[in-house]
């Protein structure tokens, strides 16, 4: 029998294989983890699109009547003198009140806006690689994917300057909550990784009272001030939806990017020798190897996808890396590379509807800019290994670390 199975050798290496049995043998698959999940690109476009559905966590306890969870015991244990909450952010709202949320952040990242930021994102990438152009290695991902990122998403934001390491494990592991299967252990991580980091937001926040500027945050907070658009609970659960989501997703499109153009010399070549190539290539790289493999649904009517009915109050999970790949969008070759793909643009990895990442724009930009400058910088760039590690998530794939190096002499000037 063909499953969704996360925990078979291999899979985070490879899950597209994975994938591709399932889509084609039981693509409505009611998984051993007790969610259902969607492979074809069809179903996935038209649920992730359907506004019946929710993402708010208490819709789910509404239909199942279920109000004890594991993970609010293991919150009670960690911190008996506070009361669990579900996230009150865009991620996990539904309208009106996801829609009031978004109508306040959006307008910052409009394509305009994000165009406007590419200048200072080409300096934050040559400022990377002069720093490491002379050493002939470096960790991608350490030294570029994450810090470039991390520092657009602090600007925008007004975030003071805080310790980028701490912030970054702590991010690490707040987001291992999206997988549908952890561990006790990974549990208590993320619950407590979370608290460090909503602990430091709410300082920022309430430094940025007394320092306000020209930037999101202070917008953010001038909102629930004057028009009581925001609770403070909303306030502190999207600033650090912001915060995180801002640079979890780009660190992995440019290492998964990265990697895949690597292994593929080919498509690396294209690339380098034609710029007019890099929107189109990360959009294609974006479908290749999502950064997001997952996403959830909360059904609230019964709901028929081909001949299975999923009843209310189910979870289904829109596998994103599967629909991304699927031959019936993408052609006979849509296992395969190809920067100069027509189509890549349909992809699925930034969701779509409601939902859609409200910060898909500015990645891609991150990316363009990165990657293009990156390949193009050192003209004889190759993987120190060949079997880098990954980091072991179901729902946000990326490698830990991406060791690459370069002949010095070879350099390119910037």
């Amino acid at each position: 029998m063909v499953t969704l199975n996360p925990f078979e050798p291999g899979f985070f290496e490879n899950p597209y294989e994975q994938y591709a049995q399932v889509r084609e043998a039981d693509p409505v698959h009611f998984s051993p983890l007790e969610v259902w999940v969607l492979f074809r690109y069809e179903d996935c476009f038209q649920l992730l699109r359907d506004p019946s559905t929710s993402v708010d966590i208490r819709t789910e306890l509404e239909l199942n009547g279920d109000d004890r969870r594991e993970r609010f015991e293991i919150f009670e244990e960690l911190f008996p003198d506070r009361e669990p909450r579900d996230s009150t952010s865009m991620l996990s709202s539904d309208p009106p009140d996801h829609t009031r949320m978004r109508k306040l952040v959006s307008k910052v990242f409009t394509p305009r806006r994000v165009e406007e930021l590419r200048p200072t994102v080409q300096r934050l990438v040559d400022g990377a690689l002069d720093r490491v152009a002379t050493r002939g290695e470096m960790d991608l991902i350490g030294e570029l994917a994450f810090p470039l990122p991390f520092t657009v998403i602090s600007e925008m934001l007004g975030m003071p300057d805080a310790d980028r390491d701490q912030l970054r494990e702590w991010s690490g592991k707040m987001v291992k909550l999206l997988d549908p299967v952890l561990t006790r252990e990974e549990a208590v991580e993320a619950m407590e990784a979370g608290e460090h980091m909503f602990g430091h937001v709410g300082e920022v926040i309430e430094w940025k009272r007394v320092h306000p500027a020209d930037d999101l945050l202070t917008a953010m907070i001038n909102a629930e001030e004057d028009g009581d658009s925001l609770t403070t609970e909303e306030l502190s659960d999207n600033v650090g939806l912001l915060f995180v989501a801002g640079h979890e997703t780009t660190v992995n499109l440019i290492g998964n990017g990265t990697l895949a153009l690597l292994r593929n010399h080919s498509q690396l070549e294209s690339l380098r020798s034609d710029p007019s190539l890099d929107a189109n290539a990360v959009e294609e790289l974006l479908r290749f190897d999502s950064p997001v493999q997952f996403s959830r649904r909360i059904i609230t009517k019964e709901l028929r996808v081909g001949d299975k009915v999923i009843e209310p109050g189910r979870f289904v999970m829109t596998c994103l890396g599967s629909a991304n790949r699927d031959p019936a969008m993408f052609g006979d070759d849509a296992a395969d590379l190809d920067i100069r793909r027509e189509n890549a643009s349909r992809l699925l990895s930034f969701g779509s509807g409601i939902h859609h990442c409200l910060g898909a724009a500015l990645a891609k930009m991150e990316a363009q800019v990165a990657i293009g400058t990156l390949v193009r910088r050192f003209p004889d760039l190759e993987l120190v290994d060949e079997q880098p590690r990954w980091n072991g998530r179901i729902v946000l794939r990326g490698v830990t670390d991406l060791g690459v190096a370069w002949s010095p002499e070879k350099v390119a000037a910037a």
